[in-house]
């Protein structure tokens, strides 16, 4: 048996343990590989950027667990440059099903920037009602949310000194995985009340919001994985998304070197046998 037959009959228990470590690998030691930074990603930078120290930047955490490993890498790097900007930052979810995820998320991101609850930030926790709960908020903040997640009286946080409404908020954002999230904020939130409006989705959902994004509803849109990848190079923090995309493209670059060479093999042994055909 020649070698080009051996490799074309190779256990393909070997091309799955290649894959899993061109997986893997990746992810314990990323190498960070140059992103090309889109404009929809940018827009949110770059209004995040012109932010005055102390504005109020609301972010609406509004998935769940199974959406996690694309939304949760936007949701920290959101959180580590609102924080960085010494912004005053507001969370919430509209997602029963996401709150605890969400609280730990702003917690665990908040310790690590050294900030202080109250003061630098708060989390508002779930209300019931779903769109209902953004009119209310344009209207009235501390009705839509009488006490946060904590059971702490909205009215008496020092973040939320001046906030009254919707209005009051320099800039939001949505991270949705479906509905209620990016257009219900715009439906219900900014035409309604007037105030900047960023989003981010997982990639599916991403062509979807384009028309919002193309029409100027929404400043910014972050898609996905990749969207995550490209704002954590923004914020020069690289994090689980740069080390996903290095993952995805070390095992896509895995499988088109072994779709060449199962070929090359493959028409090797063809012109072989083409060969000895015409000999015989």
């Amino acid at each position: 048996m020649s070698f080009a037959e051996r490799m074309l009959k190779i256990d393909r228990r070997i091309i799955f343990v290649m894959i899993g470590l061109c997986t893997l690998l990746p992810l314990l030691y990323p190498v960070g590989l140059p992103i090309k930074i889109s404009s929809e990603v940018r827009g949110v930078y770059d209004h995040i950027e012109s932010l005055p120290e102390r504005s109020v930047f609301l972010m609406s955490i509004d998935f769940d667990p199974a959406s996690k490993p694309e939304l949760y890498p936007q949701a920290i790097a959101l959180l580590r440059h609102a924080f960085s900007k010494n912004l005053r930052v507001v969370t919430m979810t509209l997602w029963v099903s996401g709150t605890g995820m969400a609280d730990q998320i702003v917690t665990q991101v908040a310790k690590e920037m050294g900030k202080e609850y109250g003061t630098d930030y708060a989390f508002l926790g779930w209300s019931p009602g779903g769109s209902a709960v953004i009119i209310n908020m344009g209207q009235d903040l501390s009705s839509a949310f009488p006490s946060d997640y904590g059971g702490r009286r909205t009215k008496e946080l020092p973040v939320l000194s001046g906030v009254r409404s919707l209005k009051d908020v320099g800039y939001m954002v949505s991270l949705g995985a479906g509905r209620p999230g990016v257009e219900e904020w715009y439906v219900f939130g900014k035409d309604k009340y007037k105030f900047e409006l960023g989003g981010g989705c997982t990639g599916v959902m991403a062509p979807g919001l384009y028309p919002l994004l193309r029409s100027g509803q929404i400043n910014g849109l972050i898609g996905g994985l990749r969207g995550a990848a490209e704002y954590e190079s923004l914020i020069d923090q690289k994090g689980q998304a740069v080390a996903g995309m290095d993952a995805q493209s070390a095992t896509h670059i895995a499988i088109i070197v072994l779709v060449i060479i199962c070929n090359v093999f493959y028409l090797s042994l063809r012109r072989a046998a083409r060969s000895h055909g015409q000999i015989g």
